[in-house]
């Protein structure tokens, strides 16, 4: 069972809750998966949403590789959630540590999770530890850059759709620096 490690509603009246578990159990309309680029769901966050979400996911992320080509940073693909209970698993590409320019890099696989999630109308979204896991991204600092990057986006989009956003992290040593950055920047 998932369990509920702290809860932040912005000035802009989004909740941020910092969630310890595995995000393949959360109910929202969308799930954010951490993807590589030709959206091959093999290990980590990606496997683990391909295996609860059944075939589907990867069949229908093949056709949007097809369609598409690569997804990059910036621009999400999204899927059917297949049997998971969401409406959509939306596929950001996090960057591997060392590619150089990771920063911002992770900035805007966030920034863009957010954009599709909007323009799907969506109300509520869980995301992932985004690339800090086989990608390499040092926790403490992915924290900082992701809990700051959903405060900046909803503070450029204050009528956003969304009312909820979950960070889901499966293990202690993910939620400890999440946690840490979490009160850093002055949250409950």
């Amino acid at each position: 069972m998932n369990e509920l490690s702290g809860a932040h509603t912005l000035p802009t009246g989004q909740v941020i809750r910092l969630v310890r578990g595995d995000i393949t159990k959360e109910n929202a309309d969308a799930l954010v998966n951490a993807a590589n680029a030709r959206l091959q769901h093999g290990a980590g966050v990606a496997g683990a949403i391909s295996r609860q979400g059944g075939a589907i996911i990867q069949r229908e992320s093949d056709e949007w590789i097809r369609v598409h080509g690569p997804v990059s940073h910036a621009e999400p693909a999204w899927t059917s959630g297949g049997n998971l209970g969401c409406r959509f698993v939306i596929h950001a590409v996090g960057p591997v540590w060392g590619e150089g320019d990771e920063r911002a890099k992770l900035a805007a696989a966030v920034n863009g999770s957010l954009v599709v999630a909007d323009r799907l109308g969506l109300k509520s979204v869980a995301l992932p530890a985004i690339s800090t896991g086989i990608f390499g991204f040092p926790k403490d600092l992915a924290a900082e850059i992701i809990l700051g990057s959903i405060q900046e986006y909803f503070t450029e989009h204050p009528s956003s759709n969304l009312q909820e956003l979950r960070v889901v992290l499966y293990d202690q040593d993910t939620l400890t620096p999440f946690s840490q950055a979490w009160q850093k920047m002055g949250w409950e």
